[in-house]
C-alpha cells in the first residue's frame, strides 16, 4: 500500500458548539447540491468542488498576512500553510479539468460559484475565523468521502481508469504509467491533510483544550 493510501477515512470532528453546528449545516447544504447536480459524475463534480476548495486557503492567508503586518507579529507558519493549501487545491482543479473536460455550462457554474463563495468566505473569516476553518474542515471530510466513492467506482470498473494527465504526474511525482486511480488516491490524501489542519486551526482559534480535541475527533 502506498503511503498516500494510508489515511484515516473515518475521521469526523464531532459537533460540539453552535459554531460547529453552523459550519456542519453549511457544508451539508453544499453536499446536497453537489449530490443533486453531479450524481455519479465524479470528475465534473471534482471540477466544481475544487474551485470552491481553492478559495479558503487564499482568503485566510491574505487576511492572516494583513493581521501579521498590523500587529507586527509572526504568524507562526499559518500563512505559508494556507498558501500551500490554496496551491494544492488549484492543482487538483487543473488536474480534473484535464480529466473531465467541463462543458460551457459547468465552466459558467464555476465562475458563479467562485464569485459567491469567495465573498461569503471572506466575510465569514473576518467575523468568525474559527467557524471559517471549521467549515473547511467539514468540507474536506466530505471531500474524503467523495474521493473514496470515486475510487470505489474506478476499482469496480464502473469508471474508466484512464491515464493520469501529465500535469498530475509532474505534480505528485507519479510513475509514467500512472492512472486516474493513482491521482484520486493522491488527491484524497491531500484532502485528509487539509481536513486535519483546518480542524486544528479552528480548535486553536476557539481555544479548545487538547483532551477535548481528541474526544471530538473520534469517529461516530
Amino acid at each position: 500500500m502506498l503511503p498516500s493510501e494510508q489515511v484515516d477515512l473515518t475521521f469526523h470532528r464531532r459537533v460540539r458548539s453552535p459554531s460547529d453546528r453552523v459550519a456542519f449545516a453549511f457544508v451539508k447544504v453544499l453536499r446536497f447540491f453537489a449530490d443533486t447536480f453531479f450524481a455519479k459524475r465524479y470528475g465534473n463534480r471534482a471540477v466544481v468542488l475544487e474551485t470552491v476548495a481553492a478559495v479558503p486557503g487564499m482568503v485566510a492567508a491574505t487576511l492572516n498576512h494583513l493581521k501579521s503586518l498590523r500587529r507586527m507579529r509572526d504568524d507562526d507558519g499559518w500563512i505559508r500553510t494556507l498558501l500551500d493549501e490554496a496551491e494544492n487545491e488549484r492543482m487538483h482543479l487543473m488536474t480534473f479539468i484535464e480529466i473531465a473536460q467541463p462543458n460551457g455550462f459547468e465552466r459558467l457554474l464555476v465562475l458563479i460559484v467562485q464569485g459567491i463563495f469567495y465573498n461569503a468566505f471572506f466575510v465569514l473569516y473576518l467575523v468568525a475565523p474559527a467557524t471559517a476553518h471549521r467549515v473547511v474542515g467539514y468540507f474536506e471530510e466530505e471531500a474524503v468521502v467523495s474521493y473514496t466513492a470515486y475510487l470505489a467506482e474506478i476499482e469496480a470498473g464502473r469508471h474508466p481508469d484512464v491515464p493520469a494527465p501529465e500535469i498530475a504526474r509532474r505534480y505528485w511525482n507519479l510513475a509514467p504509467d500512472a492512472t486516474l486511480r493513482d491521482v484520486v488516491v493522491a488527491v484524497r490524501a491531500d484532502e485528509a491533510g487539509h481536513r486535519d489542519v483546518n480542524h486544528a486551526f479552528a480548535d486553536e482559534l476557539a481555544r479548545v483544550p487538547a483532551h477535548l480535541r481528541q474526544q471530538a475527533g473520534r469517529a461516530g
